[in-house]
């Protein structure tokens, strides 16, 4: 019979999830020898232990089939591992499942059946394989109306990616507006888009600012609109100058003159917000020598 403490037992021995240790007891009848055996056979035991690693490496990746994609964010602790066949399988696999199914949440994704279990599933045994942590972090799956179209850039072989989608405009007004944002690192599409505590925060900040460099207190008001309008120049695309643009047009002009506007803009940056290696290249070519 499988009991709480067996399950806890078998969880401090490996560190695997108090699931994974219970399935493994179901399997081997509550033997816990057995139970071990069978972690390790399927990866587990070995992954469990690599779960506090730090993985801000990776790839951002998209996927486009029809009117639906897919961008997703992949990690693994080197760069090395990010160029390896069976990690990229691997993010082709979770962008074909995130096409095929309408998930919601990165719960939802892990979730998905794929051949031979989960995503999740699938993201253990390529741990235990691969050796090291890989994790999904994040996704998006958009689907566009007949009137849009998609436009995608992916930037130093995955170290960014941008997904556009413009209305009334073609597929290479969409990937010129993707690959500005590649560049110029947009936070959101349009000012209305900031929310009131951010901007509210930036406005303290600004009103700061000008009372510390002796500003007249009467017209820090007038000034502070002329500072909002930069900073919805610094985050926003639409108000953005575009890259390519000889005349200074903005890039909401840009796609409007193409005939379109701006539905939608994902960027994903690899690691980006997240805490990195301190590890030398040197170092991590031993490694991974080493390993091979």
């Amino acid at each position: 019979m499988v009991t709480a403490s067996l399950v806890k037992e078998l969880r401090e021995k490996t560190g695997a999830g108090m699931l994974d240790c219970k399935k493994a007891l179901e399997a081997t009848n509550a033997d816990i020898d057995a139970a071990i055996d069978w972690l390790r056979e399927k990866g587990i035991s070995k992954a469990a232990k690599k779960a506090d690693r730090i993985a801000a490496e990776g790839v951002a990746a998209i996927k486009i089939d029809g009117n639906v994609a897919a961008i997703v964010e992949v990690n693994s602790e080197t760069d090395f591992v990010a160029k390896n066949k069976e990690f990229t399988s691997m993010v082709d696999t979770i962008l074909d499942s995130i096409i095929a199914n309408d998930v919601k949440t990165l719960d939802d994704v892990l979730n998905l059946q794929v051949e031979g279990g989960t995503i999740n599933d699938l993201i253990i045994s390529k741990t235990a394989t691969i050796g090291e942590k890989l994790s999904l972090r994040r996704f998006e799956r958009v689907i566009k109306d007949d009137d849009e179209a998609f436009g995608d850039y992916i930037h130093m072989g995955g170290k960014i990616a941008v997904l556009t989608v413009v209305k009334g405009a073609s597929s290479e007004v969409a990937k010129d507006v993707s690959m500005h944002a590649a560049a110029m690192r947009p936070t959101y599409v349009k000012s209305t888009d900031v929310p009131t505590e951010v901007l509210d925060k930036e406005k303290e900040i600004m009103k700061e600012q000008l009372l510390n460099e002796g500003k007249p207190a009467d017209r820090i008001e007038q000034i502070l609109v002329g500072k909002v309008n930069k900073y919805y120049e610094e985050v926003c695309l639409e108000n953005q100058i575009f890259v390519k643009a000889e005349n200074k047009e903005t890039v909401a002009k840009f796609v409007a003159n193409n005939g379109g506007t701006i539905s939608k803009m994902i960027r994903f940056e690899v690691g980006e917000g997240m805490q990195k290696r301190e590890e030398n290249f040197a170092e991590e070519v031993a490694k991974q020598m080493k390993a091979n």
